[in-house]
């Protein structure tokens, strides 16, 4: 499966002032196979687990951290020469080493030619215990699989390249219009995790189920892991309560009877295994976007749509009919969509940070669904389910912020212009992205990678 992060990892190796790499993201979202089809590039790669090799290098790192010493060793036990420039070295399940994370620095004082990337899937919780080498190390941020990704994956590469290369001025052809939307059912009833999806494209929708499950138990089997034994009964209420306050303002007092102070600091757990993430409120008049936030204010989506709704039980069987009914009757799935989008095309050297807003006042109440920089614009995005043709919370929004010029919209339309309003379909989340961003993004630079 061709992945955009294969093109960010290439430019790392390609760079000559690179810096040993963490790539983090959630269990199964594909970090270690990225890595691996990466090492395809190198004349050798050796990739140590210390998850399933930790006894067998457990005093690897405590003598000391010096990467001469360190890679003498390794290129012994696993019979692999290990030359600087042509190897690439990759420790996964780092965090079950915390001293390996520290000893990346030295890697780069000391043998800066050499290629070093490190992975984990609980890789936050190592971080926040012995700290990160501030200027010694980088990173890239992975999510499951973008509609783009799966629309390549799917062998629809025309229908991808037709979504990118058509006047946004214009509808699309009504015929390609329709089986992207088509598609688009099928991701959002499968989800983007690589195992799931792979069990999809071989046309096994009942081992994709059985695969989600399996994923969900693994995801509910690290809360021992970092989490306090007391704390475990509270991460299971809050993870599977989370899918079920998708689309609205997130409230703890929907979560049994259990108080804010119990719940809270696991919510946060949660989002550190990067299970969940927030959608922040910013007041959006201005850039950065995060300035006017309130990070007590937020909305909630889940790592992965597919994973939501396997949680919630839902019969994702409407999803593949042919009727667009489904976009309406999941309002809510499908705004988590558009985040998981947003998440997934966001600048990989850095967590992406979603955000939204809404007016409370009386009888003018509004919401927009999210905001997003884009350059130093600020830009309100709704979605609607299903055509969605009111707007009023954009008007009001747009109204009230003179320094957002337009306001974007997703939904079942094909695409369109209006006044202030562009319309773009649910599917063409990434092209809208690639225009605002320009020829020379790195954006547009990995997309075009993938055509």
């Amino acid at each position: 499966m061709k992945r955009l992060i294969n093109y960010y990892l290439n430019e790392w190796k390609n760079n000559p002032d690179r810096l040993p790499l963490l790539v983090r993201g959630a269990r199964g979202v594909g970090k270690t196979f990225a890595v691996r089809e990466l090492g395809n590039k190198f004349t050798n790669f050796l990739e140590i687990n210390l998850e399933s090799d930790g006894q067998k290098l457990k005093d690897l790192f405590k003598e000391d951290l010096d990467p001469v010493r360190i890679i003498r060793n390794l290129s012994i036990r696993y019979k692999t020469e290990i030359v600087p420039g042509n190897t690439l070295l990759f420790f996964d399940e780092i965090q079950e080493e915390p001293q390996a994370i520290i000893a990346l620095r030295y890697f780069y004082e000391k043998m800066p030619d050499l290629h070093v990337i490190a992975a984990g899937s609980l890789l936050d919780f190592a971080i926040e215990e012995v700290g990160l080498p501030v200027g010694r190390v980088e990173a890239l941020h992975m999510y499951p699989m973008s509609f783009l990704e799966f629309l390549i994956a799917s062998n629809y590469s025309l229908a991808a390249k037709e979504i990118f290369l058509h006047d946004p001025m214009q509808p699309l052809s009504l015929s390609t219009h329709n089986l992207l939307l088509g598609i688009l059912k099928e991701y959002i009833a499968v989800g983007g995790m690589p195992k799931v999806v792979d069990f999809w494209l071989k046309n096994n929708a009942i081992q994709c189920r059985k695969m989600q499950a399996t994923i969900i138990d693994t995801y509910k089997q690290d809360f021992g892991e970092y989490a306090k034994k007391r704390q475990v009964k509270y991460l299971a209420e809050i993870f599977k309560h989370a899918p079920l306050q998708l689309g609205g303002k997130f409230k703890f007092s929907k979560i049994g009877e259990y108080r804010k102070r119990e719940l809270e600091p696991c919510l946060n757990l949660l989002e550190m295994a990067r299970v969940i993430n927030k959608v922040i409120y910013s007041a959006g008049q201005g850039v950065p976007i995060g300035s006017q936030s309130d990070i007590n204010d937020f909305k909630l989506i889940f790592l992965d749509v597919g994973l939501a709704q396997s949680i919630l039980g839902l019969d994702i069987s409407e999803w593949l009919m042919a009727s667009e009914q489904a976009f309406v009757n999941q309002g809510s799935i499908v705004e988590a969509f558009v985040g998981q989008e947003l998440l997934a095309y966001a600048d990989p050297g850095t967590r992406a940070q979603l955000y939204y807003w809404h007016r409370d006042t009386r009888g003018s109440e509004a919401e927009i669904d999210y905001l997003v920089q884009l350059k130093n614009q600020i830009v309100p995005i709704e979605v609607k389910s299903g055509a969605g043709r009111t707007l009023k919370s954009m008007s009001l929004f747009l109204d009230s912020h003179l320094n957002s010029p337009y306001g974007v919209k997703f939904s079942t339309n094909n695409f369109s212009v209006f006044e202030k309003i562009q319309t773009y379909p649910l599917y063409a989340i990434t092209k809208k992205l690639i225009e605002a961003s320009g020829e020379k993004d790195s954006l547009y630079l990995a997309v075009m990678s993938l055509l």
